[in-house]
């Protein structure tokens, strides 16, 4: 590739833990300097301090043709935002370089490079001014950036009064029309709701289709394949794949899933004495048979348990509460509610529960399972288990549920008609007739 927006040889970044980064002026090289014979006279025999450094990122070679849409997928703590930050100078590489080729807008967390005390209409001016544009170019595209936000009531209060929505808004409607020539978008699109979602993505592949260069930084995978022409993994602070979106995303997808070994049920304590141990084993596994610990939302998923009694279960009854993070239940799935109870279970066997799509948006879930001999409780585990839900387009819609959704995803019809005035009149002047003779009689 013999043109390139953005270079990127050997990148590493290192953090002391515990530790600011601070800007070092001339006046600090040469007081150190001065301090290092004093500190070696003082401490000759100084023990071996443990190093609490971390590299955020290591060793990442990158290139990035002028117009092209890159994706950057991994899990967090990655190193995808650190990268960005190198990027836009907001922190300086401790090692290896990076090159820019071009003006570049950033938009790396809500109202970065906004003034607090500024309004809403100073602030796109002074962002302006920063990406090197003149008054006149800003002059030209403030009411589109304004419209595109919605803040046109509150363009000359200080920004420091807006809500975090409208911050959003504004920051992103300033970073994507002030026309950089290089456009970093890290994961921002995810404190908007849905209708934002959407408008931003339109707008960005405005932007992609004007043939300027677009850094992308989400989580929504489906956006990312939807926009990006290539995409690269970022894991552990290392560059581990890149190549096109549907091949990235699906190698991502498969690690994030690894499998994971079956719960040893059987050393488990119950805590109530009165329990019998009956439940063994318990393993999660995918659609076709696989095992996993983690799956994304709207994919299927089996529950295996595995039990062991010393002789037959008589009204036999399997059950698994699944919970969010707190331990809130969230639904229960019982073979009561489909079967009845078993009239008998084998000593020995092996119990699968099967959901055609997990309806669940992303997170951390618990597992407590339970099962019963006509009404007693026979062997009851809680919070024994957990698993993952990844990011996945659940509603088929081109964004992820929103944040308002609530834990669990629910399909639903909707229809539109329309009801003519006359229609409209009729129908109400019908029923208030009904209701007036119903009163009368």
């Amino acid at each position: 590739m013999t043109d390139f927006a953005i270079r990127v040889e050997h990148l590493g970044k290192r953090y002391r833990i515990g530790e600011r980064e601070r800007y070092r002026a001339l006046r600090d090289t040469l007081a150190d300097a001065v301090k290092a014979p004093l500190r070696r006279l003082r401490s000759p025999r100084s023990p071996r301090v443990v190093d609490n450094t971390i590299w955020a990122l290591r060793d990442v070679s990158l290139e990035v043709a002028p117009g092209e849409v890159l994706g950057v997928i991994g899990h967090n703590g990655a190193g995808k935002s650190t990268l960005l930050k190198i990027l836009s100078r907001i922190t300086e590489p401790t090692e290896g370089r990076a090159e820019v080729r071009g003006r570049v807008g950033s938009l790396l967390e809500v109202g970065t490079g906004f003034h607090p005390e500024l309004t809403g209409r100073e602030n796109i001016y002074l962002n302006g001014a920063i990406l090197g544009m003149k008054r006149s170019e800003i002059t030209r595209r403030f009411d589109e950036m304004v419209a595109f936000a919605g803040v046109e009531r509150f363009i000359d209060t200080p920004v420091k009064r807006y809500s975090s929505g409208m911050y959003l808004r504004l920051a992103f409607a300033v970073a994507a029309h002030l026309e950089p020539e290089i456009l970093l978008v890290d994961e921002v699109l995810a404190v908007g709701d849905a209708a934002f979602q959407k408008k931003c993505l339109g707008r960005m592949s405005d932007v992609a289709r004007e043939g300027r260069t677009v850094l992308f930084v989400s989580h929504n995978l489906p956006s990312i394949e939807n926009l990006c022409q290539r995409v690269v993994v970022v894991d552990g602070g290392r560059l581990v794949m890149q190549g096109d979106p549907v091949t990235c995303i699906a190698a991502y997808l498969a690690a994030r899933t690894e499998p994971k070994p079956a719960v040893d049920l059987a050393a488990v304590p119950r805590l109530d004495p009165r329990l019998v141990p009956v439940y063994t084993s318990l393993d999660l596994r995918d659609g076709g048979g696989s095992p996993v610990s983690a799956v994304g939302c709207g994919e299927p998923l089996e529950f295996h348990l595995t039990y062991a009694a010393e002789r037959e279960i008589t009204n036999a009854a399997f059950g698994i509460i699944v919970s969010n993070g707190m331990g809130m239940p969230l639904f229960f799935l019982q073979t009561r509610t489909q079967h009845g109870p078993w009239e008998k279970a084998p000593p020995r066997g092996r119990v699968v529960c099967r959901l055609d799509e997990v309806p669940l948006v992303p997170g951390e879930y618990l597992l407590t399972i339970g099962c019963m001999t006509g009404e007693r409780q026979l062997d009851l585990l809680e919070h024994v288990a957990s698993f993952s839900v990844e990011p996945r387009d659940f509603f088929d819609s081109g964004y992820l549920p929103p944040p308002l959704n609530g834990p669990v995803l629910v399909r639903s019809e909707w229809d539109l008609q329309e009801v003519s005035p006359a229609r409209w009149s009729a129908d109400g002047l019908e029923s208030t007739t009904e209701r007036l003779g119903a009163i009368r009689r």
